[in-house]
């Protein structure tokens, strides 16, 4: 699912499940900064999981997001990184 606002020339990807509440805050804080995401839901998907946490390196939980194929972490990190002031220069604004 993507979260139409400002285009953005980073991709930026969350693997979610649908009912969690820090993915639904996670996705809410992107789409509060106009950002562009891929949403994959993977409730109940044990080998999307899987990929998931291959790529996220051997985390499980979710969400795990990523910026332009880097690992970010979960919303925690997310928004740690928003408040730094780090987040909009990984996204170049």
């Amino acid at each position: 699912m993507t979260q139409p606002s400002q285009p953005t020339r980073y991709r930026v990807e969350i693997y979610t499940w649908r009912y969690c509440p820090y993915c639904i805050a996670a996705k809410q804080l992107l789409v509060d900064k106009g950002v562009e995401f891929v949403e994959h839901a993977i409730d109940g998907d044990s080998t999307a999981r899987a990929a998931m946490a291959e790529r996220a390196n051997g985390r499980h939980t979710v969400p795990q997001i990523f910026i332009d194929d880097r690992a970010i972490g979960g919303f925690r990190e997310l928004a740690a990184l928003d408040r730094s002031g780090a987040l909009g220069r990984l996204l170049g604004r």
